[in-house]
């Protein structure tokens, strides 16, 4: 299932970037972009994919991040009505439900710090951390949408720093072997 998703990822960057008009090694980039905007892979799993296709760091890092925050905004602005209407469903209440249940998981990590609370939790490249989920908690929380934006932006920036060093000295050891 992962490869299907993968290939087909691969797949359509390759397809967009061509029909462009730019180069098919360009695709690699556009690729990097496409995973780090997923919902729990974001640049903690792209960073690394870019790292292991060669691609150049700092362009990667820069792509990985925009990428990563691009949905930021819109889950702060749209998550909370989004929820709210699906509550009134019967088909999809389970969504909203379970969503509320992920947040007040994470919610008490996040609220004793505040602001810091936030940032640590979307910086440090855990599984269940990242934008995605800090962005939900603030959300859901009431945080004001620019506290939540620049605090999430500035933990993915330090996430990001995290999983390029990280990615960077994997490979140089792996090099050594």
């Amino acid at each position: 299932m992962v490869k299907a998703i993968q290939h087909a990822m691969q797949s359509f960057a390759i397809s967009v970037v061509t029909a462009l008009g730019f180069s098919a090694a360009s695709a690699n980039y556009l690729y990097v972009f496409l995973i780090s905007m997923l919902p729990i892979i974001e640049l903690r799993g792209a960073i690394p994919v870019a790292t292991a296709l060669g691609l150049d760091p700092t362009v990667s890092y820069i792509i990985a991040i925009i990428g990563n925050i691009l949905p930021v905004p819109f889950i702060l602005l749209f998550i909370t009505p989004f929820c709210n209407a699906l509550k009134k469903t019967r088909l999809f209440r389970w969504f909203p439900e379970w969503l509320e249940k992920k947040v007040e998981k994470n919610e008490a990590k996040v609220t004793r710090y505040k602001n810091l609370g936030l940032f640590i939790f979307v910086a440090i490249p855990l599984p269940g951390t990242g934008a995605w989920t800090g962005a939900l908690v603030a959300s859901f929380i009431g945080y004001r949408f620019r506290d939540a934006f620049l605090t999430i932006s500035g933990g993915v920036l330090t996430a990001g720093v995290i999983m390029s060093v990280g990615s960077l000295l994997v490979k140089f050891l792996f090099g050594l072997f």
